[in-house]
This record gives structure tokens, sequence and C-alpha cells, in this order.
């Protein structure tokens, strides 16, 4: 099995000295790729460190829309130039949410658009967050394009089919996480069965949203093997096949290959 984890935050910020035991699990779970994201400057300059030299991983940068109220005066700054240094693959996690409303929706909004554009100056892919904001975010990513191309992954997608059709339709990809497995998200399972295989990932969000059977304990990237496990059952696929499938995807999308 060929597994990608398209989206963990693993880094010693969140790991400790445990992160050498977490990789050797997910190699050992034959998770050949990861992309480590960020959601602020320190833990985006972390995932660049942990994966420069590493086999399989890359990184990504970005301030969280959660995070972007709490920011320190430079951090913005910092995610430029680790950016421009090229020690990254992707722009994010970016995007809009509207359920805890952390920060004040038009700052989440104006760092929502400094992501988008830093990401269309760079020609690297976009990682974004959404939740309860699709709509919304759909709007922005519809306008961003007018200005030209830009790759997009929704991460832990939880829209409806429509919102995915018009989500594929716009050239986005879209992850699923361990929520997907869940005895509650049969409607999610349906949604994830609609879209086409060359617009789907699999993530663990790690270390958040352990997949069943784990739910409760931490996540980490091993565990995409279960996301994988359900949705090749929900779409009448094979997991090697699926596994595979998705993994070309994401080192299409995060290496352009």
């Amino acid at each position: 099995m060929d597994y990608f984890d398209s989206h963990c935050h693993l880094d010693p910020l969140r790991y400790g000295d445990q992160l050498v035991e977490v990789c050797a699990r997910a190699r050992a779970a034959g998770v050949t790729g990861l992309a480590i994201i960020g959601t602020r400057a320190a833990d985006s300059e972390a995932a660049a460190d942990t994966a420069a030299g590493a086999s399989g991983m890359v990184a990504a940068a970005g301030i969280h829309p959660n995070e972007v109220a709490g920011m320190e005066p430079n951090e913005w700054d910092r995610i430029t130039r680790l950016a421009v240094s090229g020690r990254v693959a992707a722009i994010g996690e970016t995007g809009l949410d509207w359920h805890h409303d952390h920060a004040p929706r038009p700052l989440q909004q104006d760092f929502f658009d400094r992501h988008i554009r830093l990401a269309q100056k760079l020609a690297l892919p976009l990682v974004v967050h959404t939740r309860e904001s699709i709509p919304a975010v759909l709007g922005v990513l519809r306008e961003a394009l007018l200005r030209g191309p830009l790759s997009v992954v929704l991460h832990s997608f939880t829209g409806t089919a429509a919102e995915a059709a018009e989500a594929v339709e716009m050239g986005c990809m879209l992850g699923f996480s361990g929520m997907v497995t869940f005895r509650s998200s049969a409607a999610l399972r349906a949604v994830a069965a609609t879209v086409p295989i060359g617009h789907l990932l699999i993530e663990t969000d790690s270390p958040f949203l352990s997949p069943e059977p784990l739910r409760g304990r931490r996540n980490e990237p091993a565990n995409v093997v279960h996301t994988a496990h359900c949705l090749a059952i929900a779409r009448g696929e094979s997991q090697s096949e699926f596994a595979a499938r998705t993994s070309a995807n994401a080192r299409r999308f995060f290496l352009q290959r």
C-alpha cells in the first residue's frame, strides 16, 4: 500500500520527542508521503525544518483563520520569507472559520486574501480551512481565479454534494479526514462517493480528528489507513487502488509531478 497523508500538523511543537516514533509508525503503515501544515509562523518554520531532507515530506506555511487575531507583529513577514525561501511546497492553512469566530470576520477575510495572493505570486498550491463558510470561501476563490491560476485543496471537507461539485468544477481538490469514518457521518461518506477520484485527497489532520476505531486518542499519520479503508468501501473501490490514486493526486498537487 502507498498512502499520502495530505494534511497533518506533525512537528516537535506538538509531538515533542515522540516525533521519531510517530514517523516510524507512519512508514510501517505504508504512509510514504506527508504534508506538514503550518498554522502560525513558529509551527510553519518547524514544519519546514522537519520536512527538510526527509523523504516524502513537504511543508506548508500559513496562519490559521482562528489565529490571525493573536498574531505577533512580524508573523506575516515570517510567513512571506519562508514561502519565498523555497522551503515549503504550499501556502496555508488559511481560509474562513464562521463556527468559532475567534478572529473578526473582516480580519479573516484580509488574511485569506493575503495567502491567496502569495500563493498566486509564487505559483504554489493553497491549503484552505473552511468551517460553516463554504459558500463564502468558494466565492472568494472564484474571484481569485479571475486574476490567474490557483491550485486549491479544501481540507477536511464537510460540505454538501452540491458544494463539492461546485468546488470540483472550479478545479479544487477535496481532502477527507477521519471525520468521514464516524458512525454519524453517513451523509459525508455519500458526498465523498460523488467526488471524481482525480480531485480527492485523504488526510489525518493530526493530532486532531482521530478516525474510528481510535476516537479519543491523539491522531497521527499512520491512522490515514483507516480513512482510506472507509472511503474505498464507500466508493466501491479496492483499497490498494484508492490509496495509489489519492497518493498520486497528492504528489501532483504538492510536488507538481
